[in-house]
């Protein structure tokens, strides 16, 4: 298997002459959590919506395992596995943590007007259901109407939602934003759980989970790669110090920035 699975040339997106991506081009190797981070504006979301397709690339190339997916749509692009979460909390509010999980189950299975199907078919998906739900630690819940979750137990869900589509790579976009401490905890022993035989790439702005989990990590300010490498090295870059806090001699263990 090739060493990097997700892989970017020259990616770039301009907005009627505003370049909010800029000739990036990222290799994120196969099994690792590789994280991208930069201070607000970077370009970071904006990137992970042209990994997924949601926004069509101006200029570059993107490759995912093996395959180019530079003109695909999202859809055809998460049946390869390429499967991400969003920066807001995204459940159905009204159906239970279980049925959130078993419609990601449904819309897995690949077949049209699920939501027709007899009872007995849909408790066909339950099983695998309570096996995410007790993945990500939400079994207790199962019976809750999810818009009644805690905010950090919803992030979960999502977590849950985005495995029951069995991704190769998971594309986490801020998945502690807004979170206490103790929820913060739990979400990174979460990913740290679920990573096992995947890939992950994560926007994040906590840079104490950012040090945490990833074994790479890639800088982008105004839109383009500022630096790469291990939490270690990058967090001595002079210039990445720079970015997120002036003349400060460090950037370790700091949060909050982006």
């Amino acid at each position: 298997m090739a060493e990097s699975i997700l892989e970017t040339e020259g990616l770039t997106k301009e907005f009627l002459g505003f370049v909010a991506v800029g000739d990036v081009s990222l290799k994120v190797r196969r099994g690792s959590i590789h994280g991208l981070i930069g201070p607000n504006g970077a370009g970071k979301t904006t990137c992970f919506n042209l990994l997924t397709k949601f926004l069509p690339p101006s200029r570059g190339s993107i490759r995912f395992d093996g395959r180019d997916i530079t003109k695909m749509k999202p859809a055809e692009v998460a049946r390869l596995g390429l499967v991400r979460s969003f920066q807001i909390s995204a459940v159905f509010p009204h159906l239970t943590v279980l049925e959130n999980v078993r419609v990601a189950l449904q819309r897995a299975r690949g077949g049209s007007f699920d939501f027709w199907r007899s009872d007995a078919v849909l408790r066909g998906y339950d099983a695998r259901a309570r096996e995410l739900l007790e993945d990500v630690g939400l079994s207790q819940y199962a019976h809750l109407p999810a818009g009644q979750l805690p905010y950090g137990r919803k992030r979960a869900l999502e977590i849950a939602t985005t495995l029951a589509l069995d991704p190769v790579m998971m594309l986490l976009d801020e998945p502690t934003a807004g979170m206490t401490a103790e929820d913060v905890d739990r979400i990174v022993a979460l990913v740290k759980r679920v990573a096992q035989g995947r890939t992950v790439l994560m926007v994040e702005h906590n840079l104490k989970v950012v040090e945490g989990l990833c074994d790479t990590i890639t800088v982008l300010t105004r839109g383009k790669v500022l630096a790469e490498g291990p939490y270690a090295e990058v967090s001595r870059n002079p210039q990445v110090i720079a970015a997120y806090l002036g003349t400060d001699p460090t950037i370790s263990g700091g949060a909050g920035h982006g």
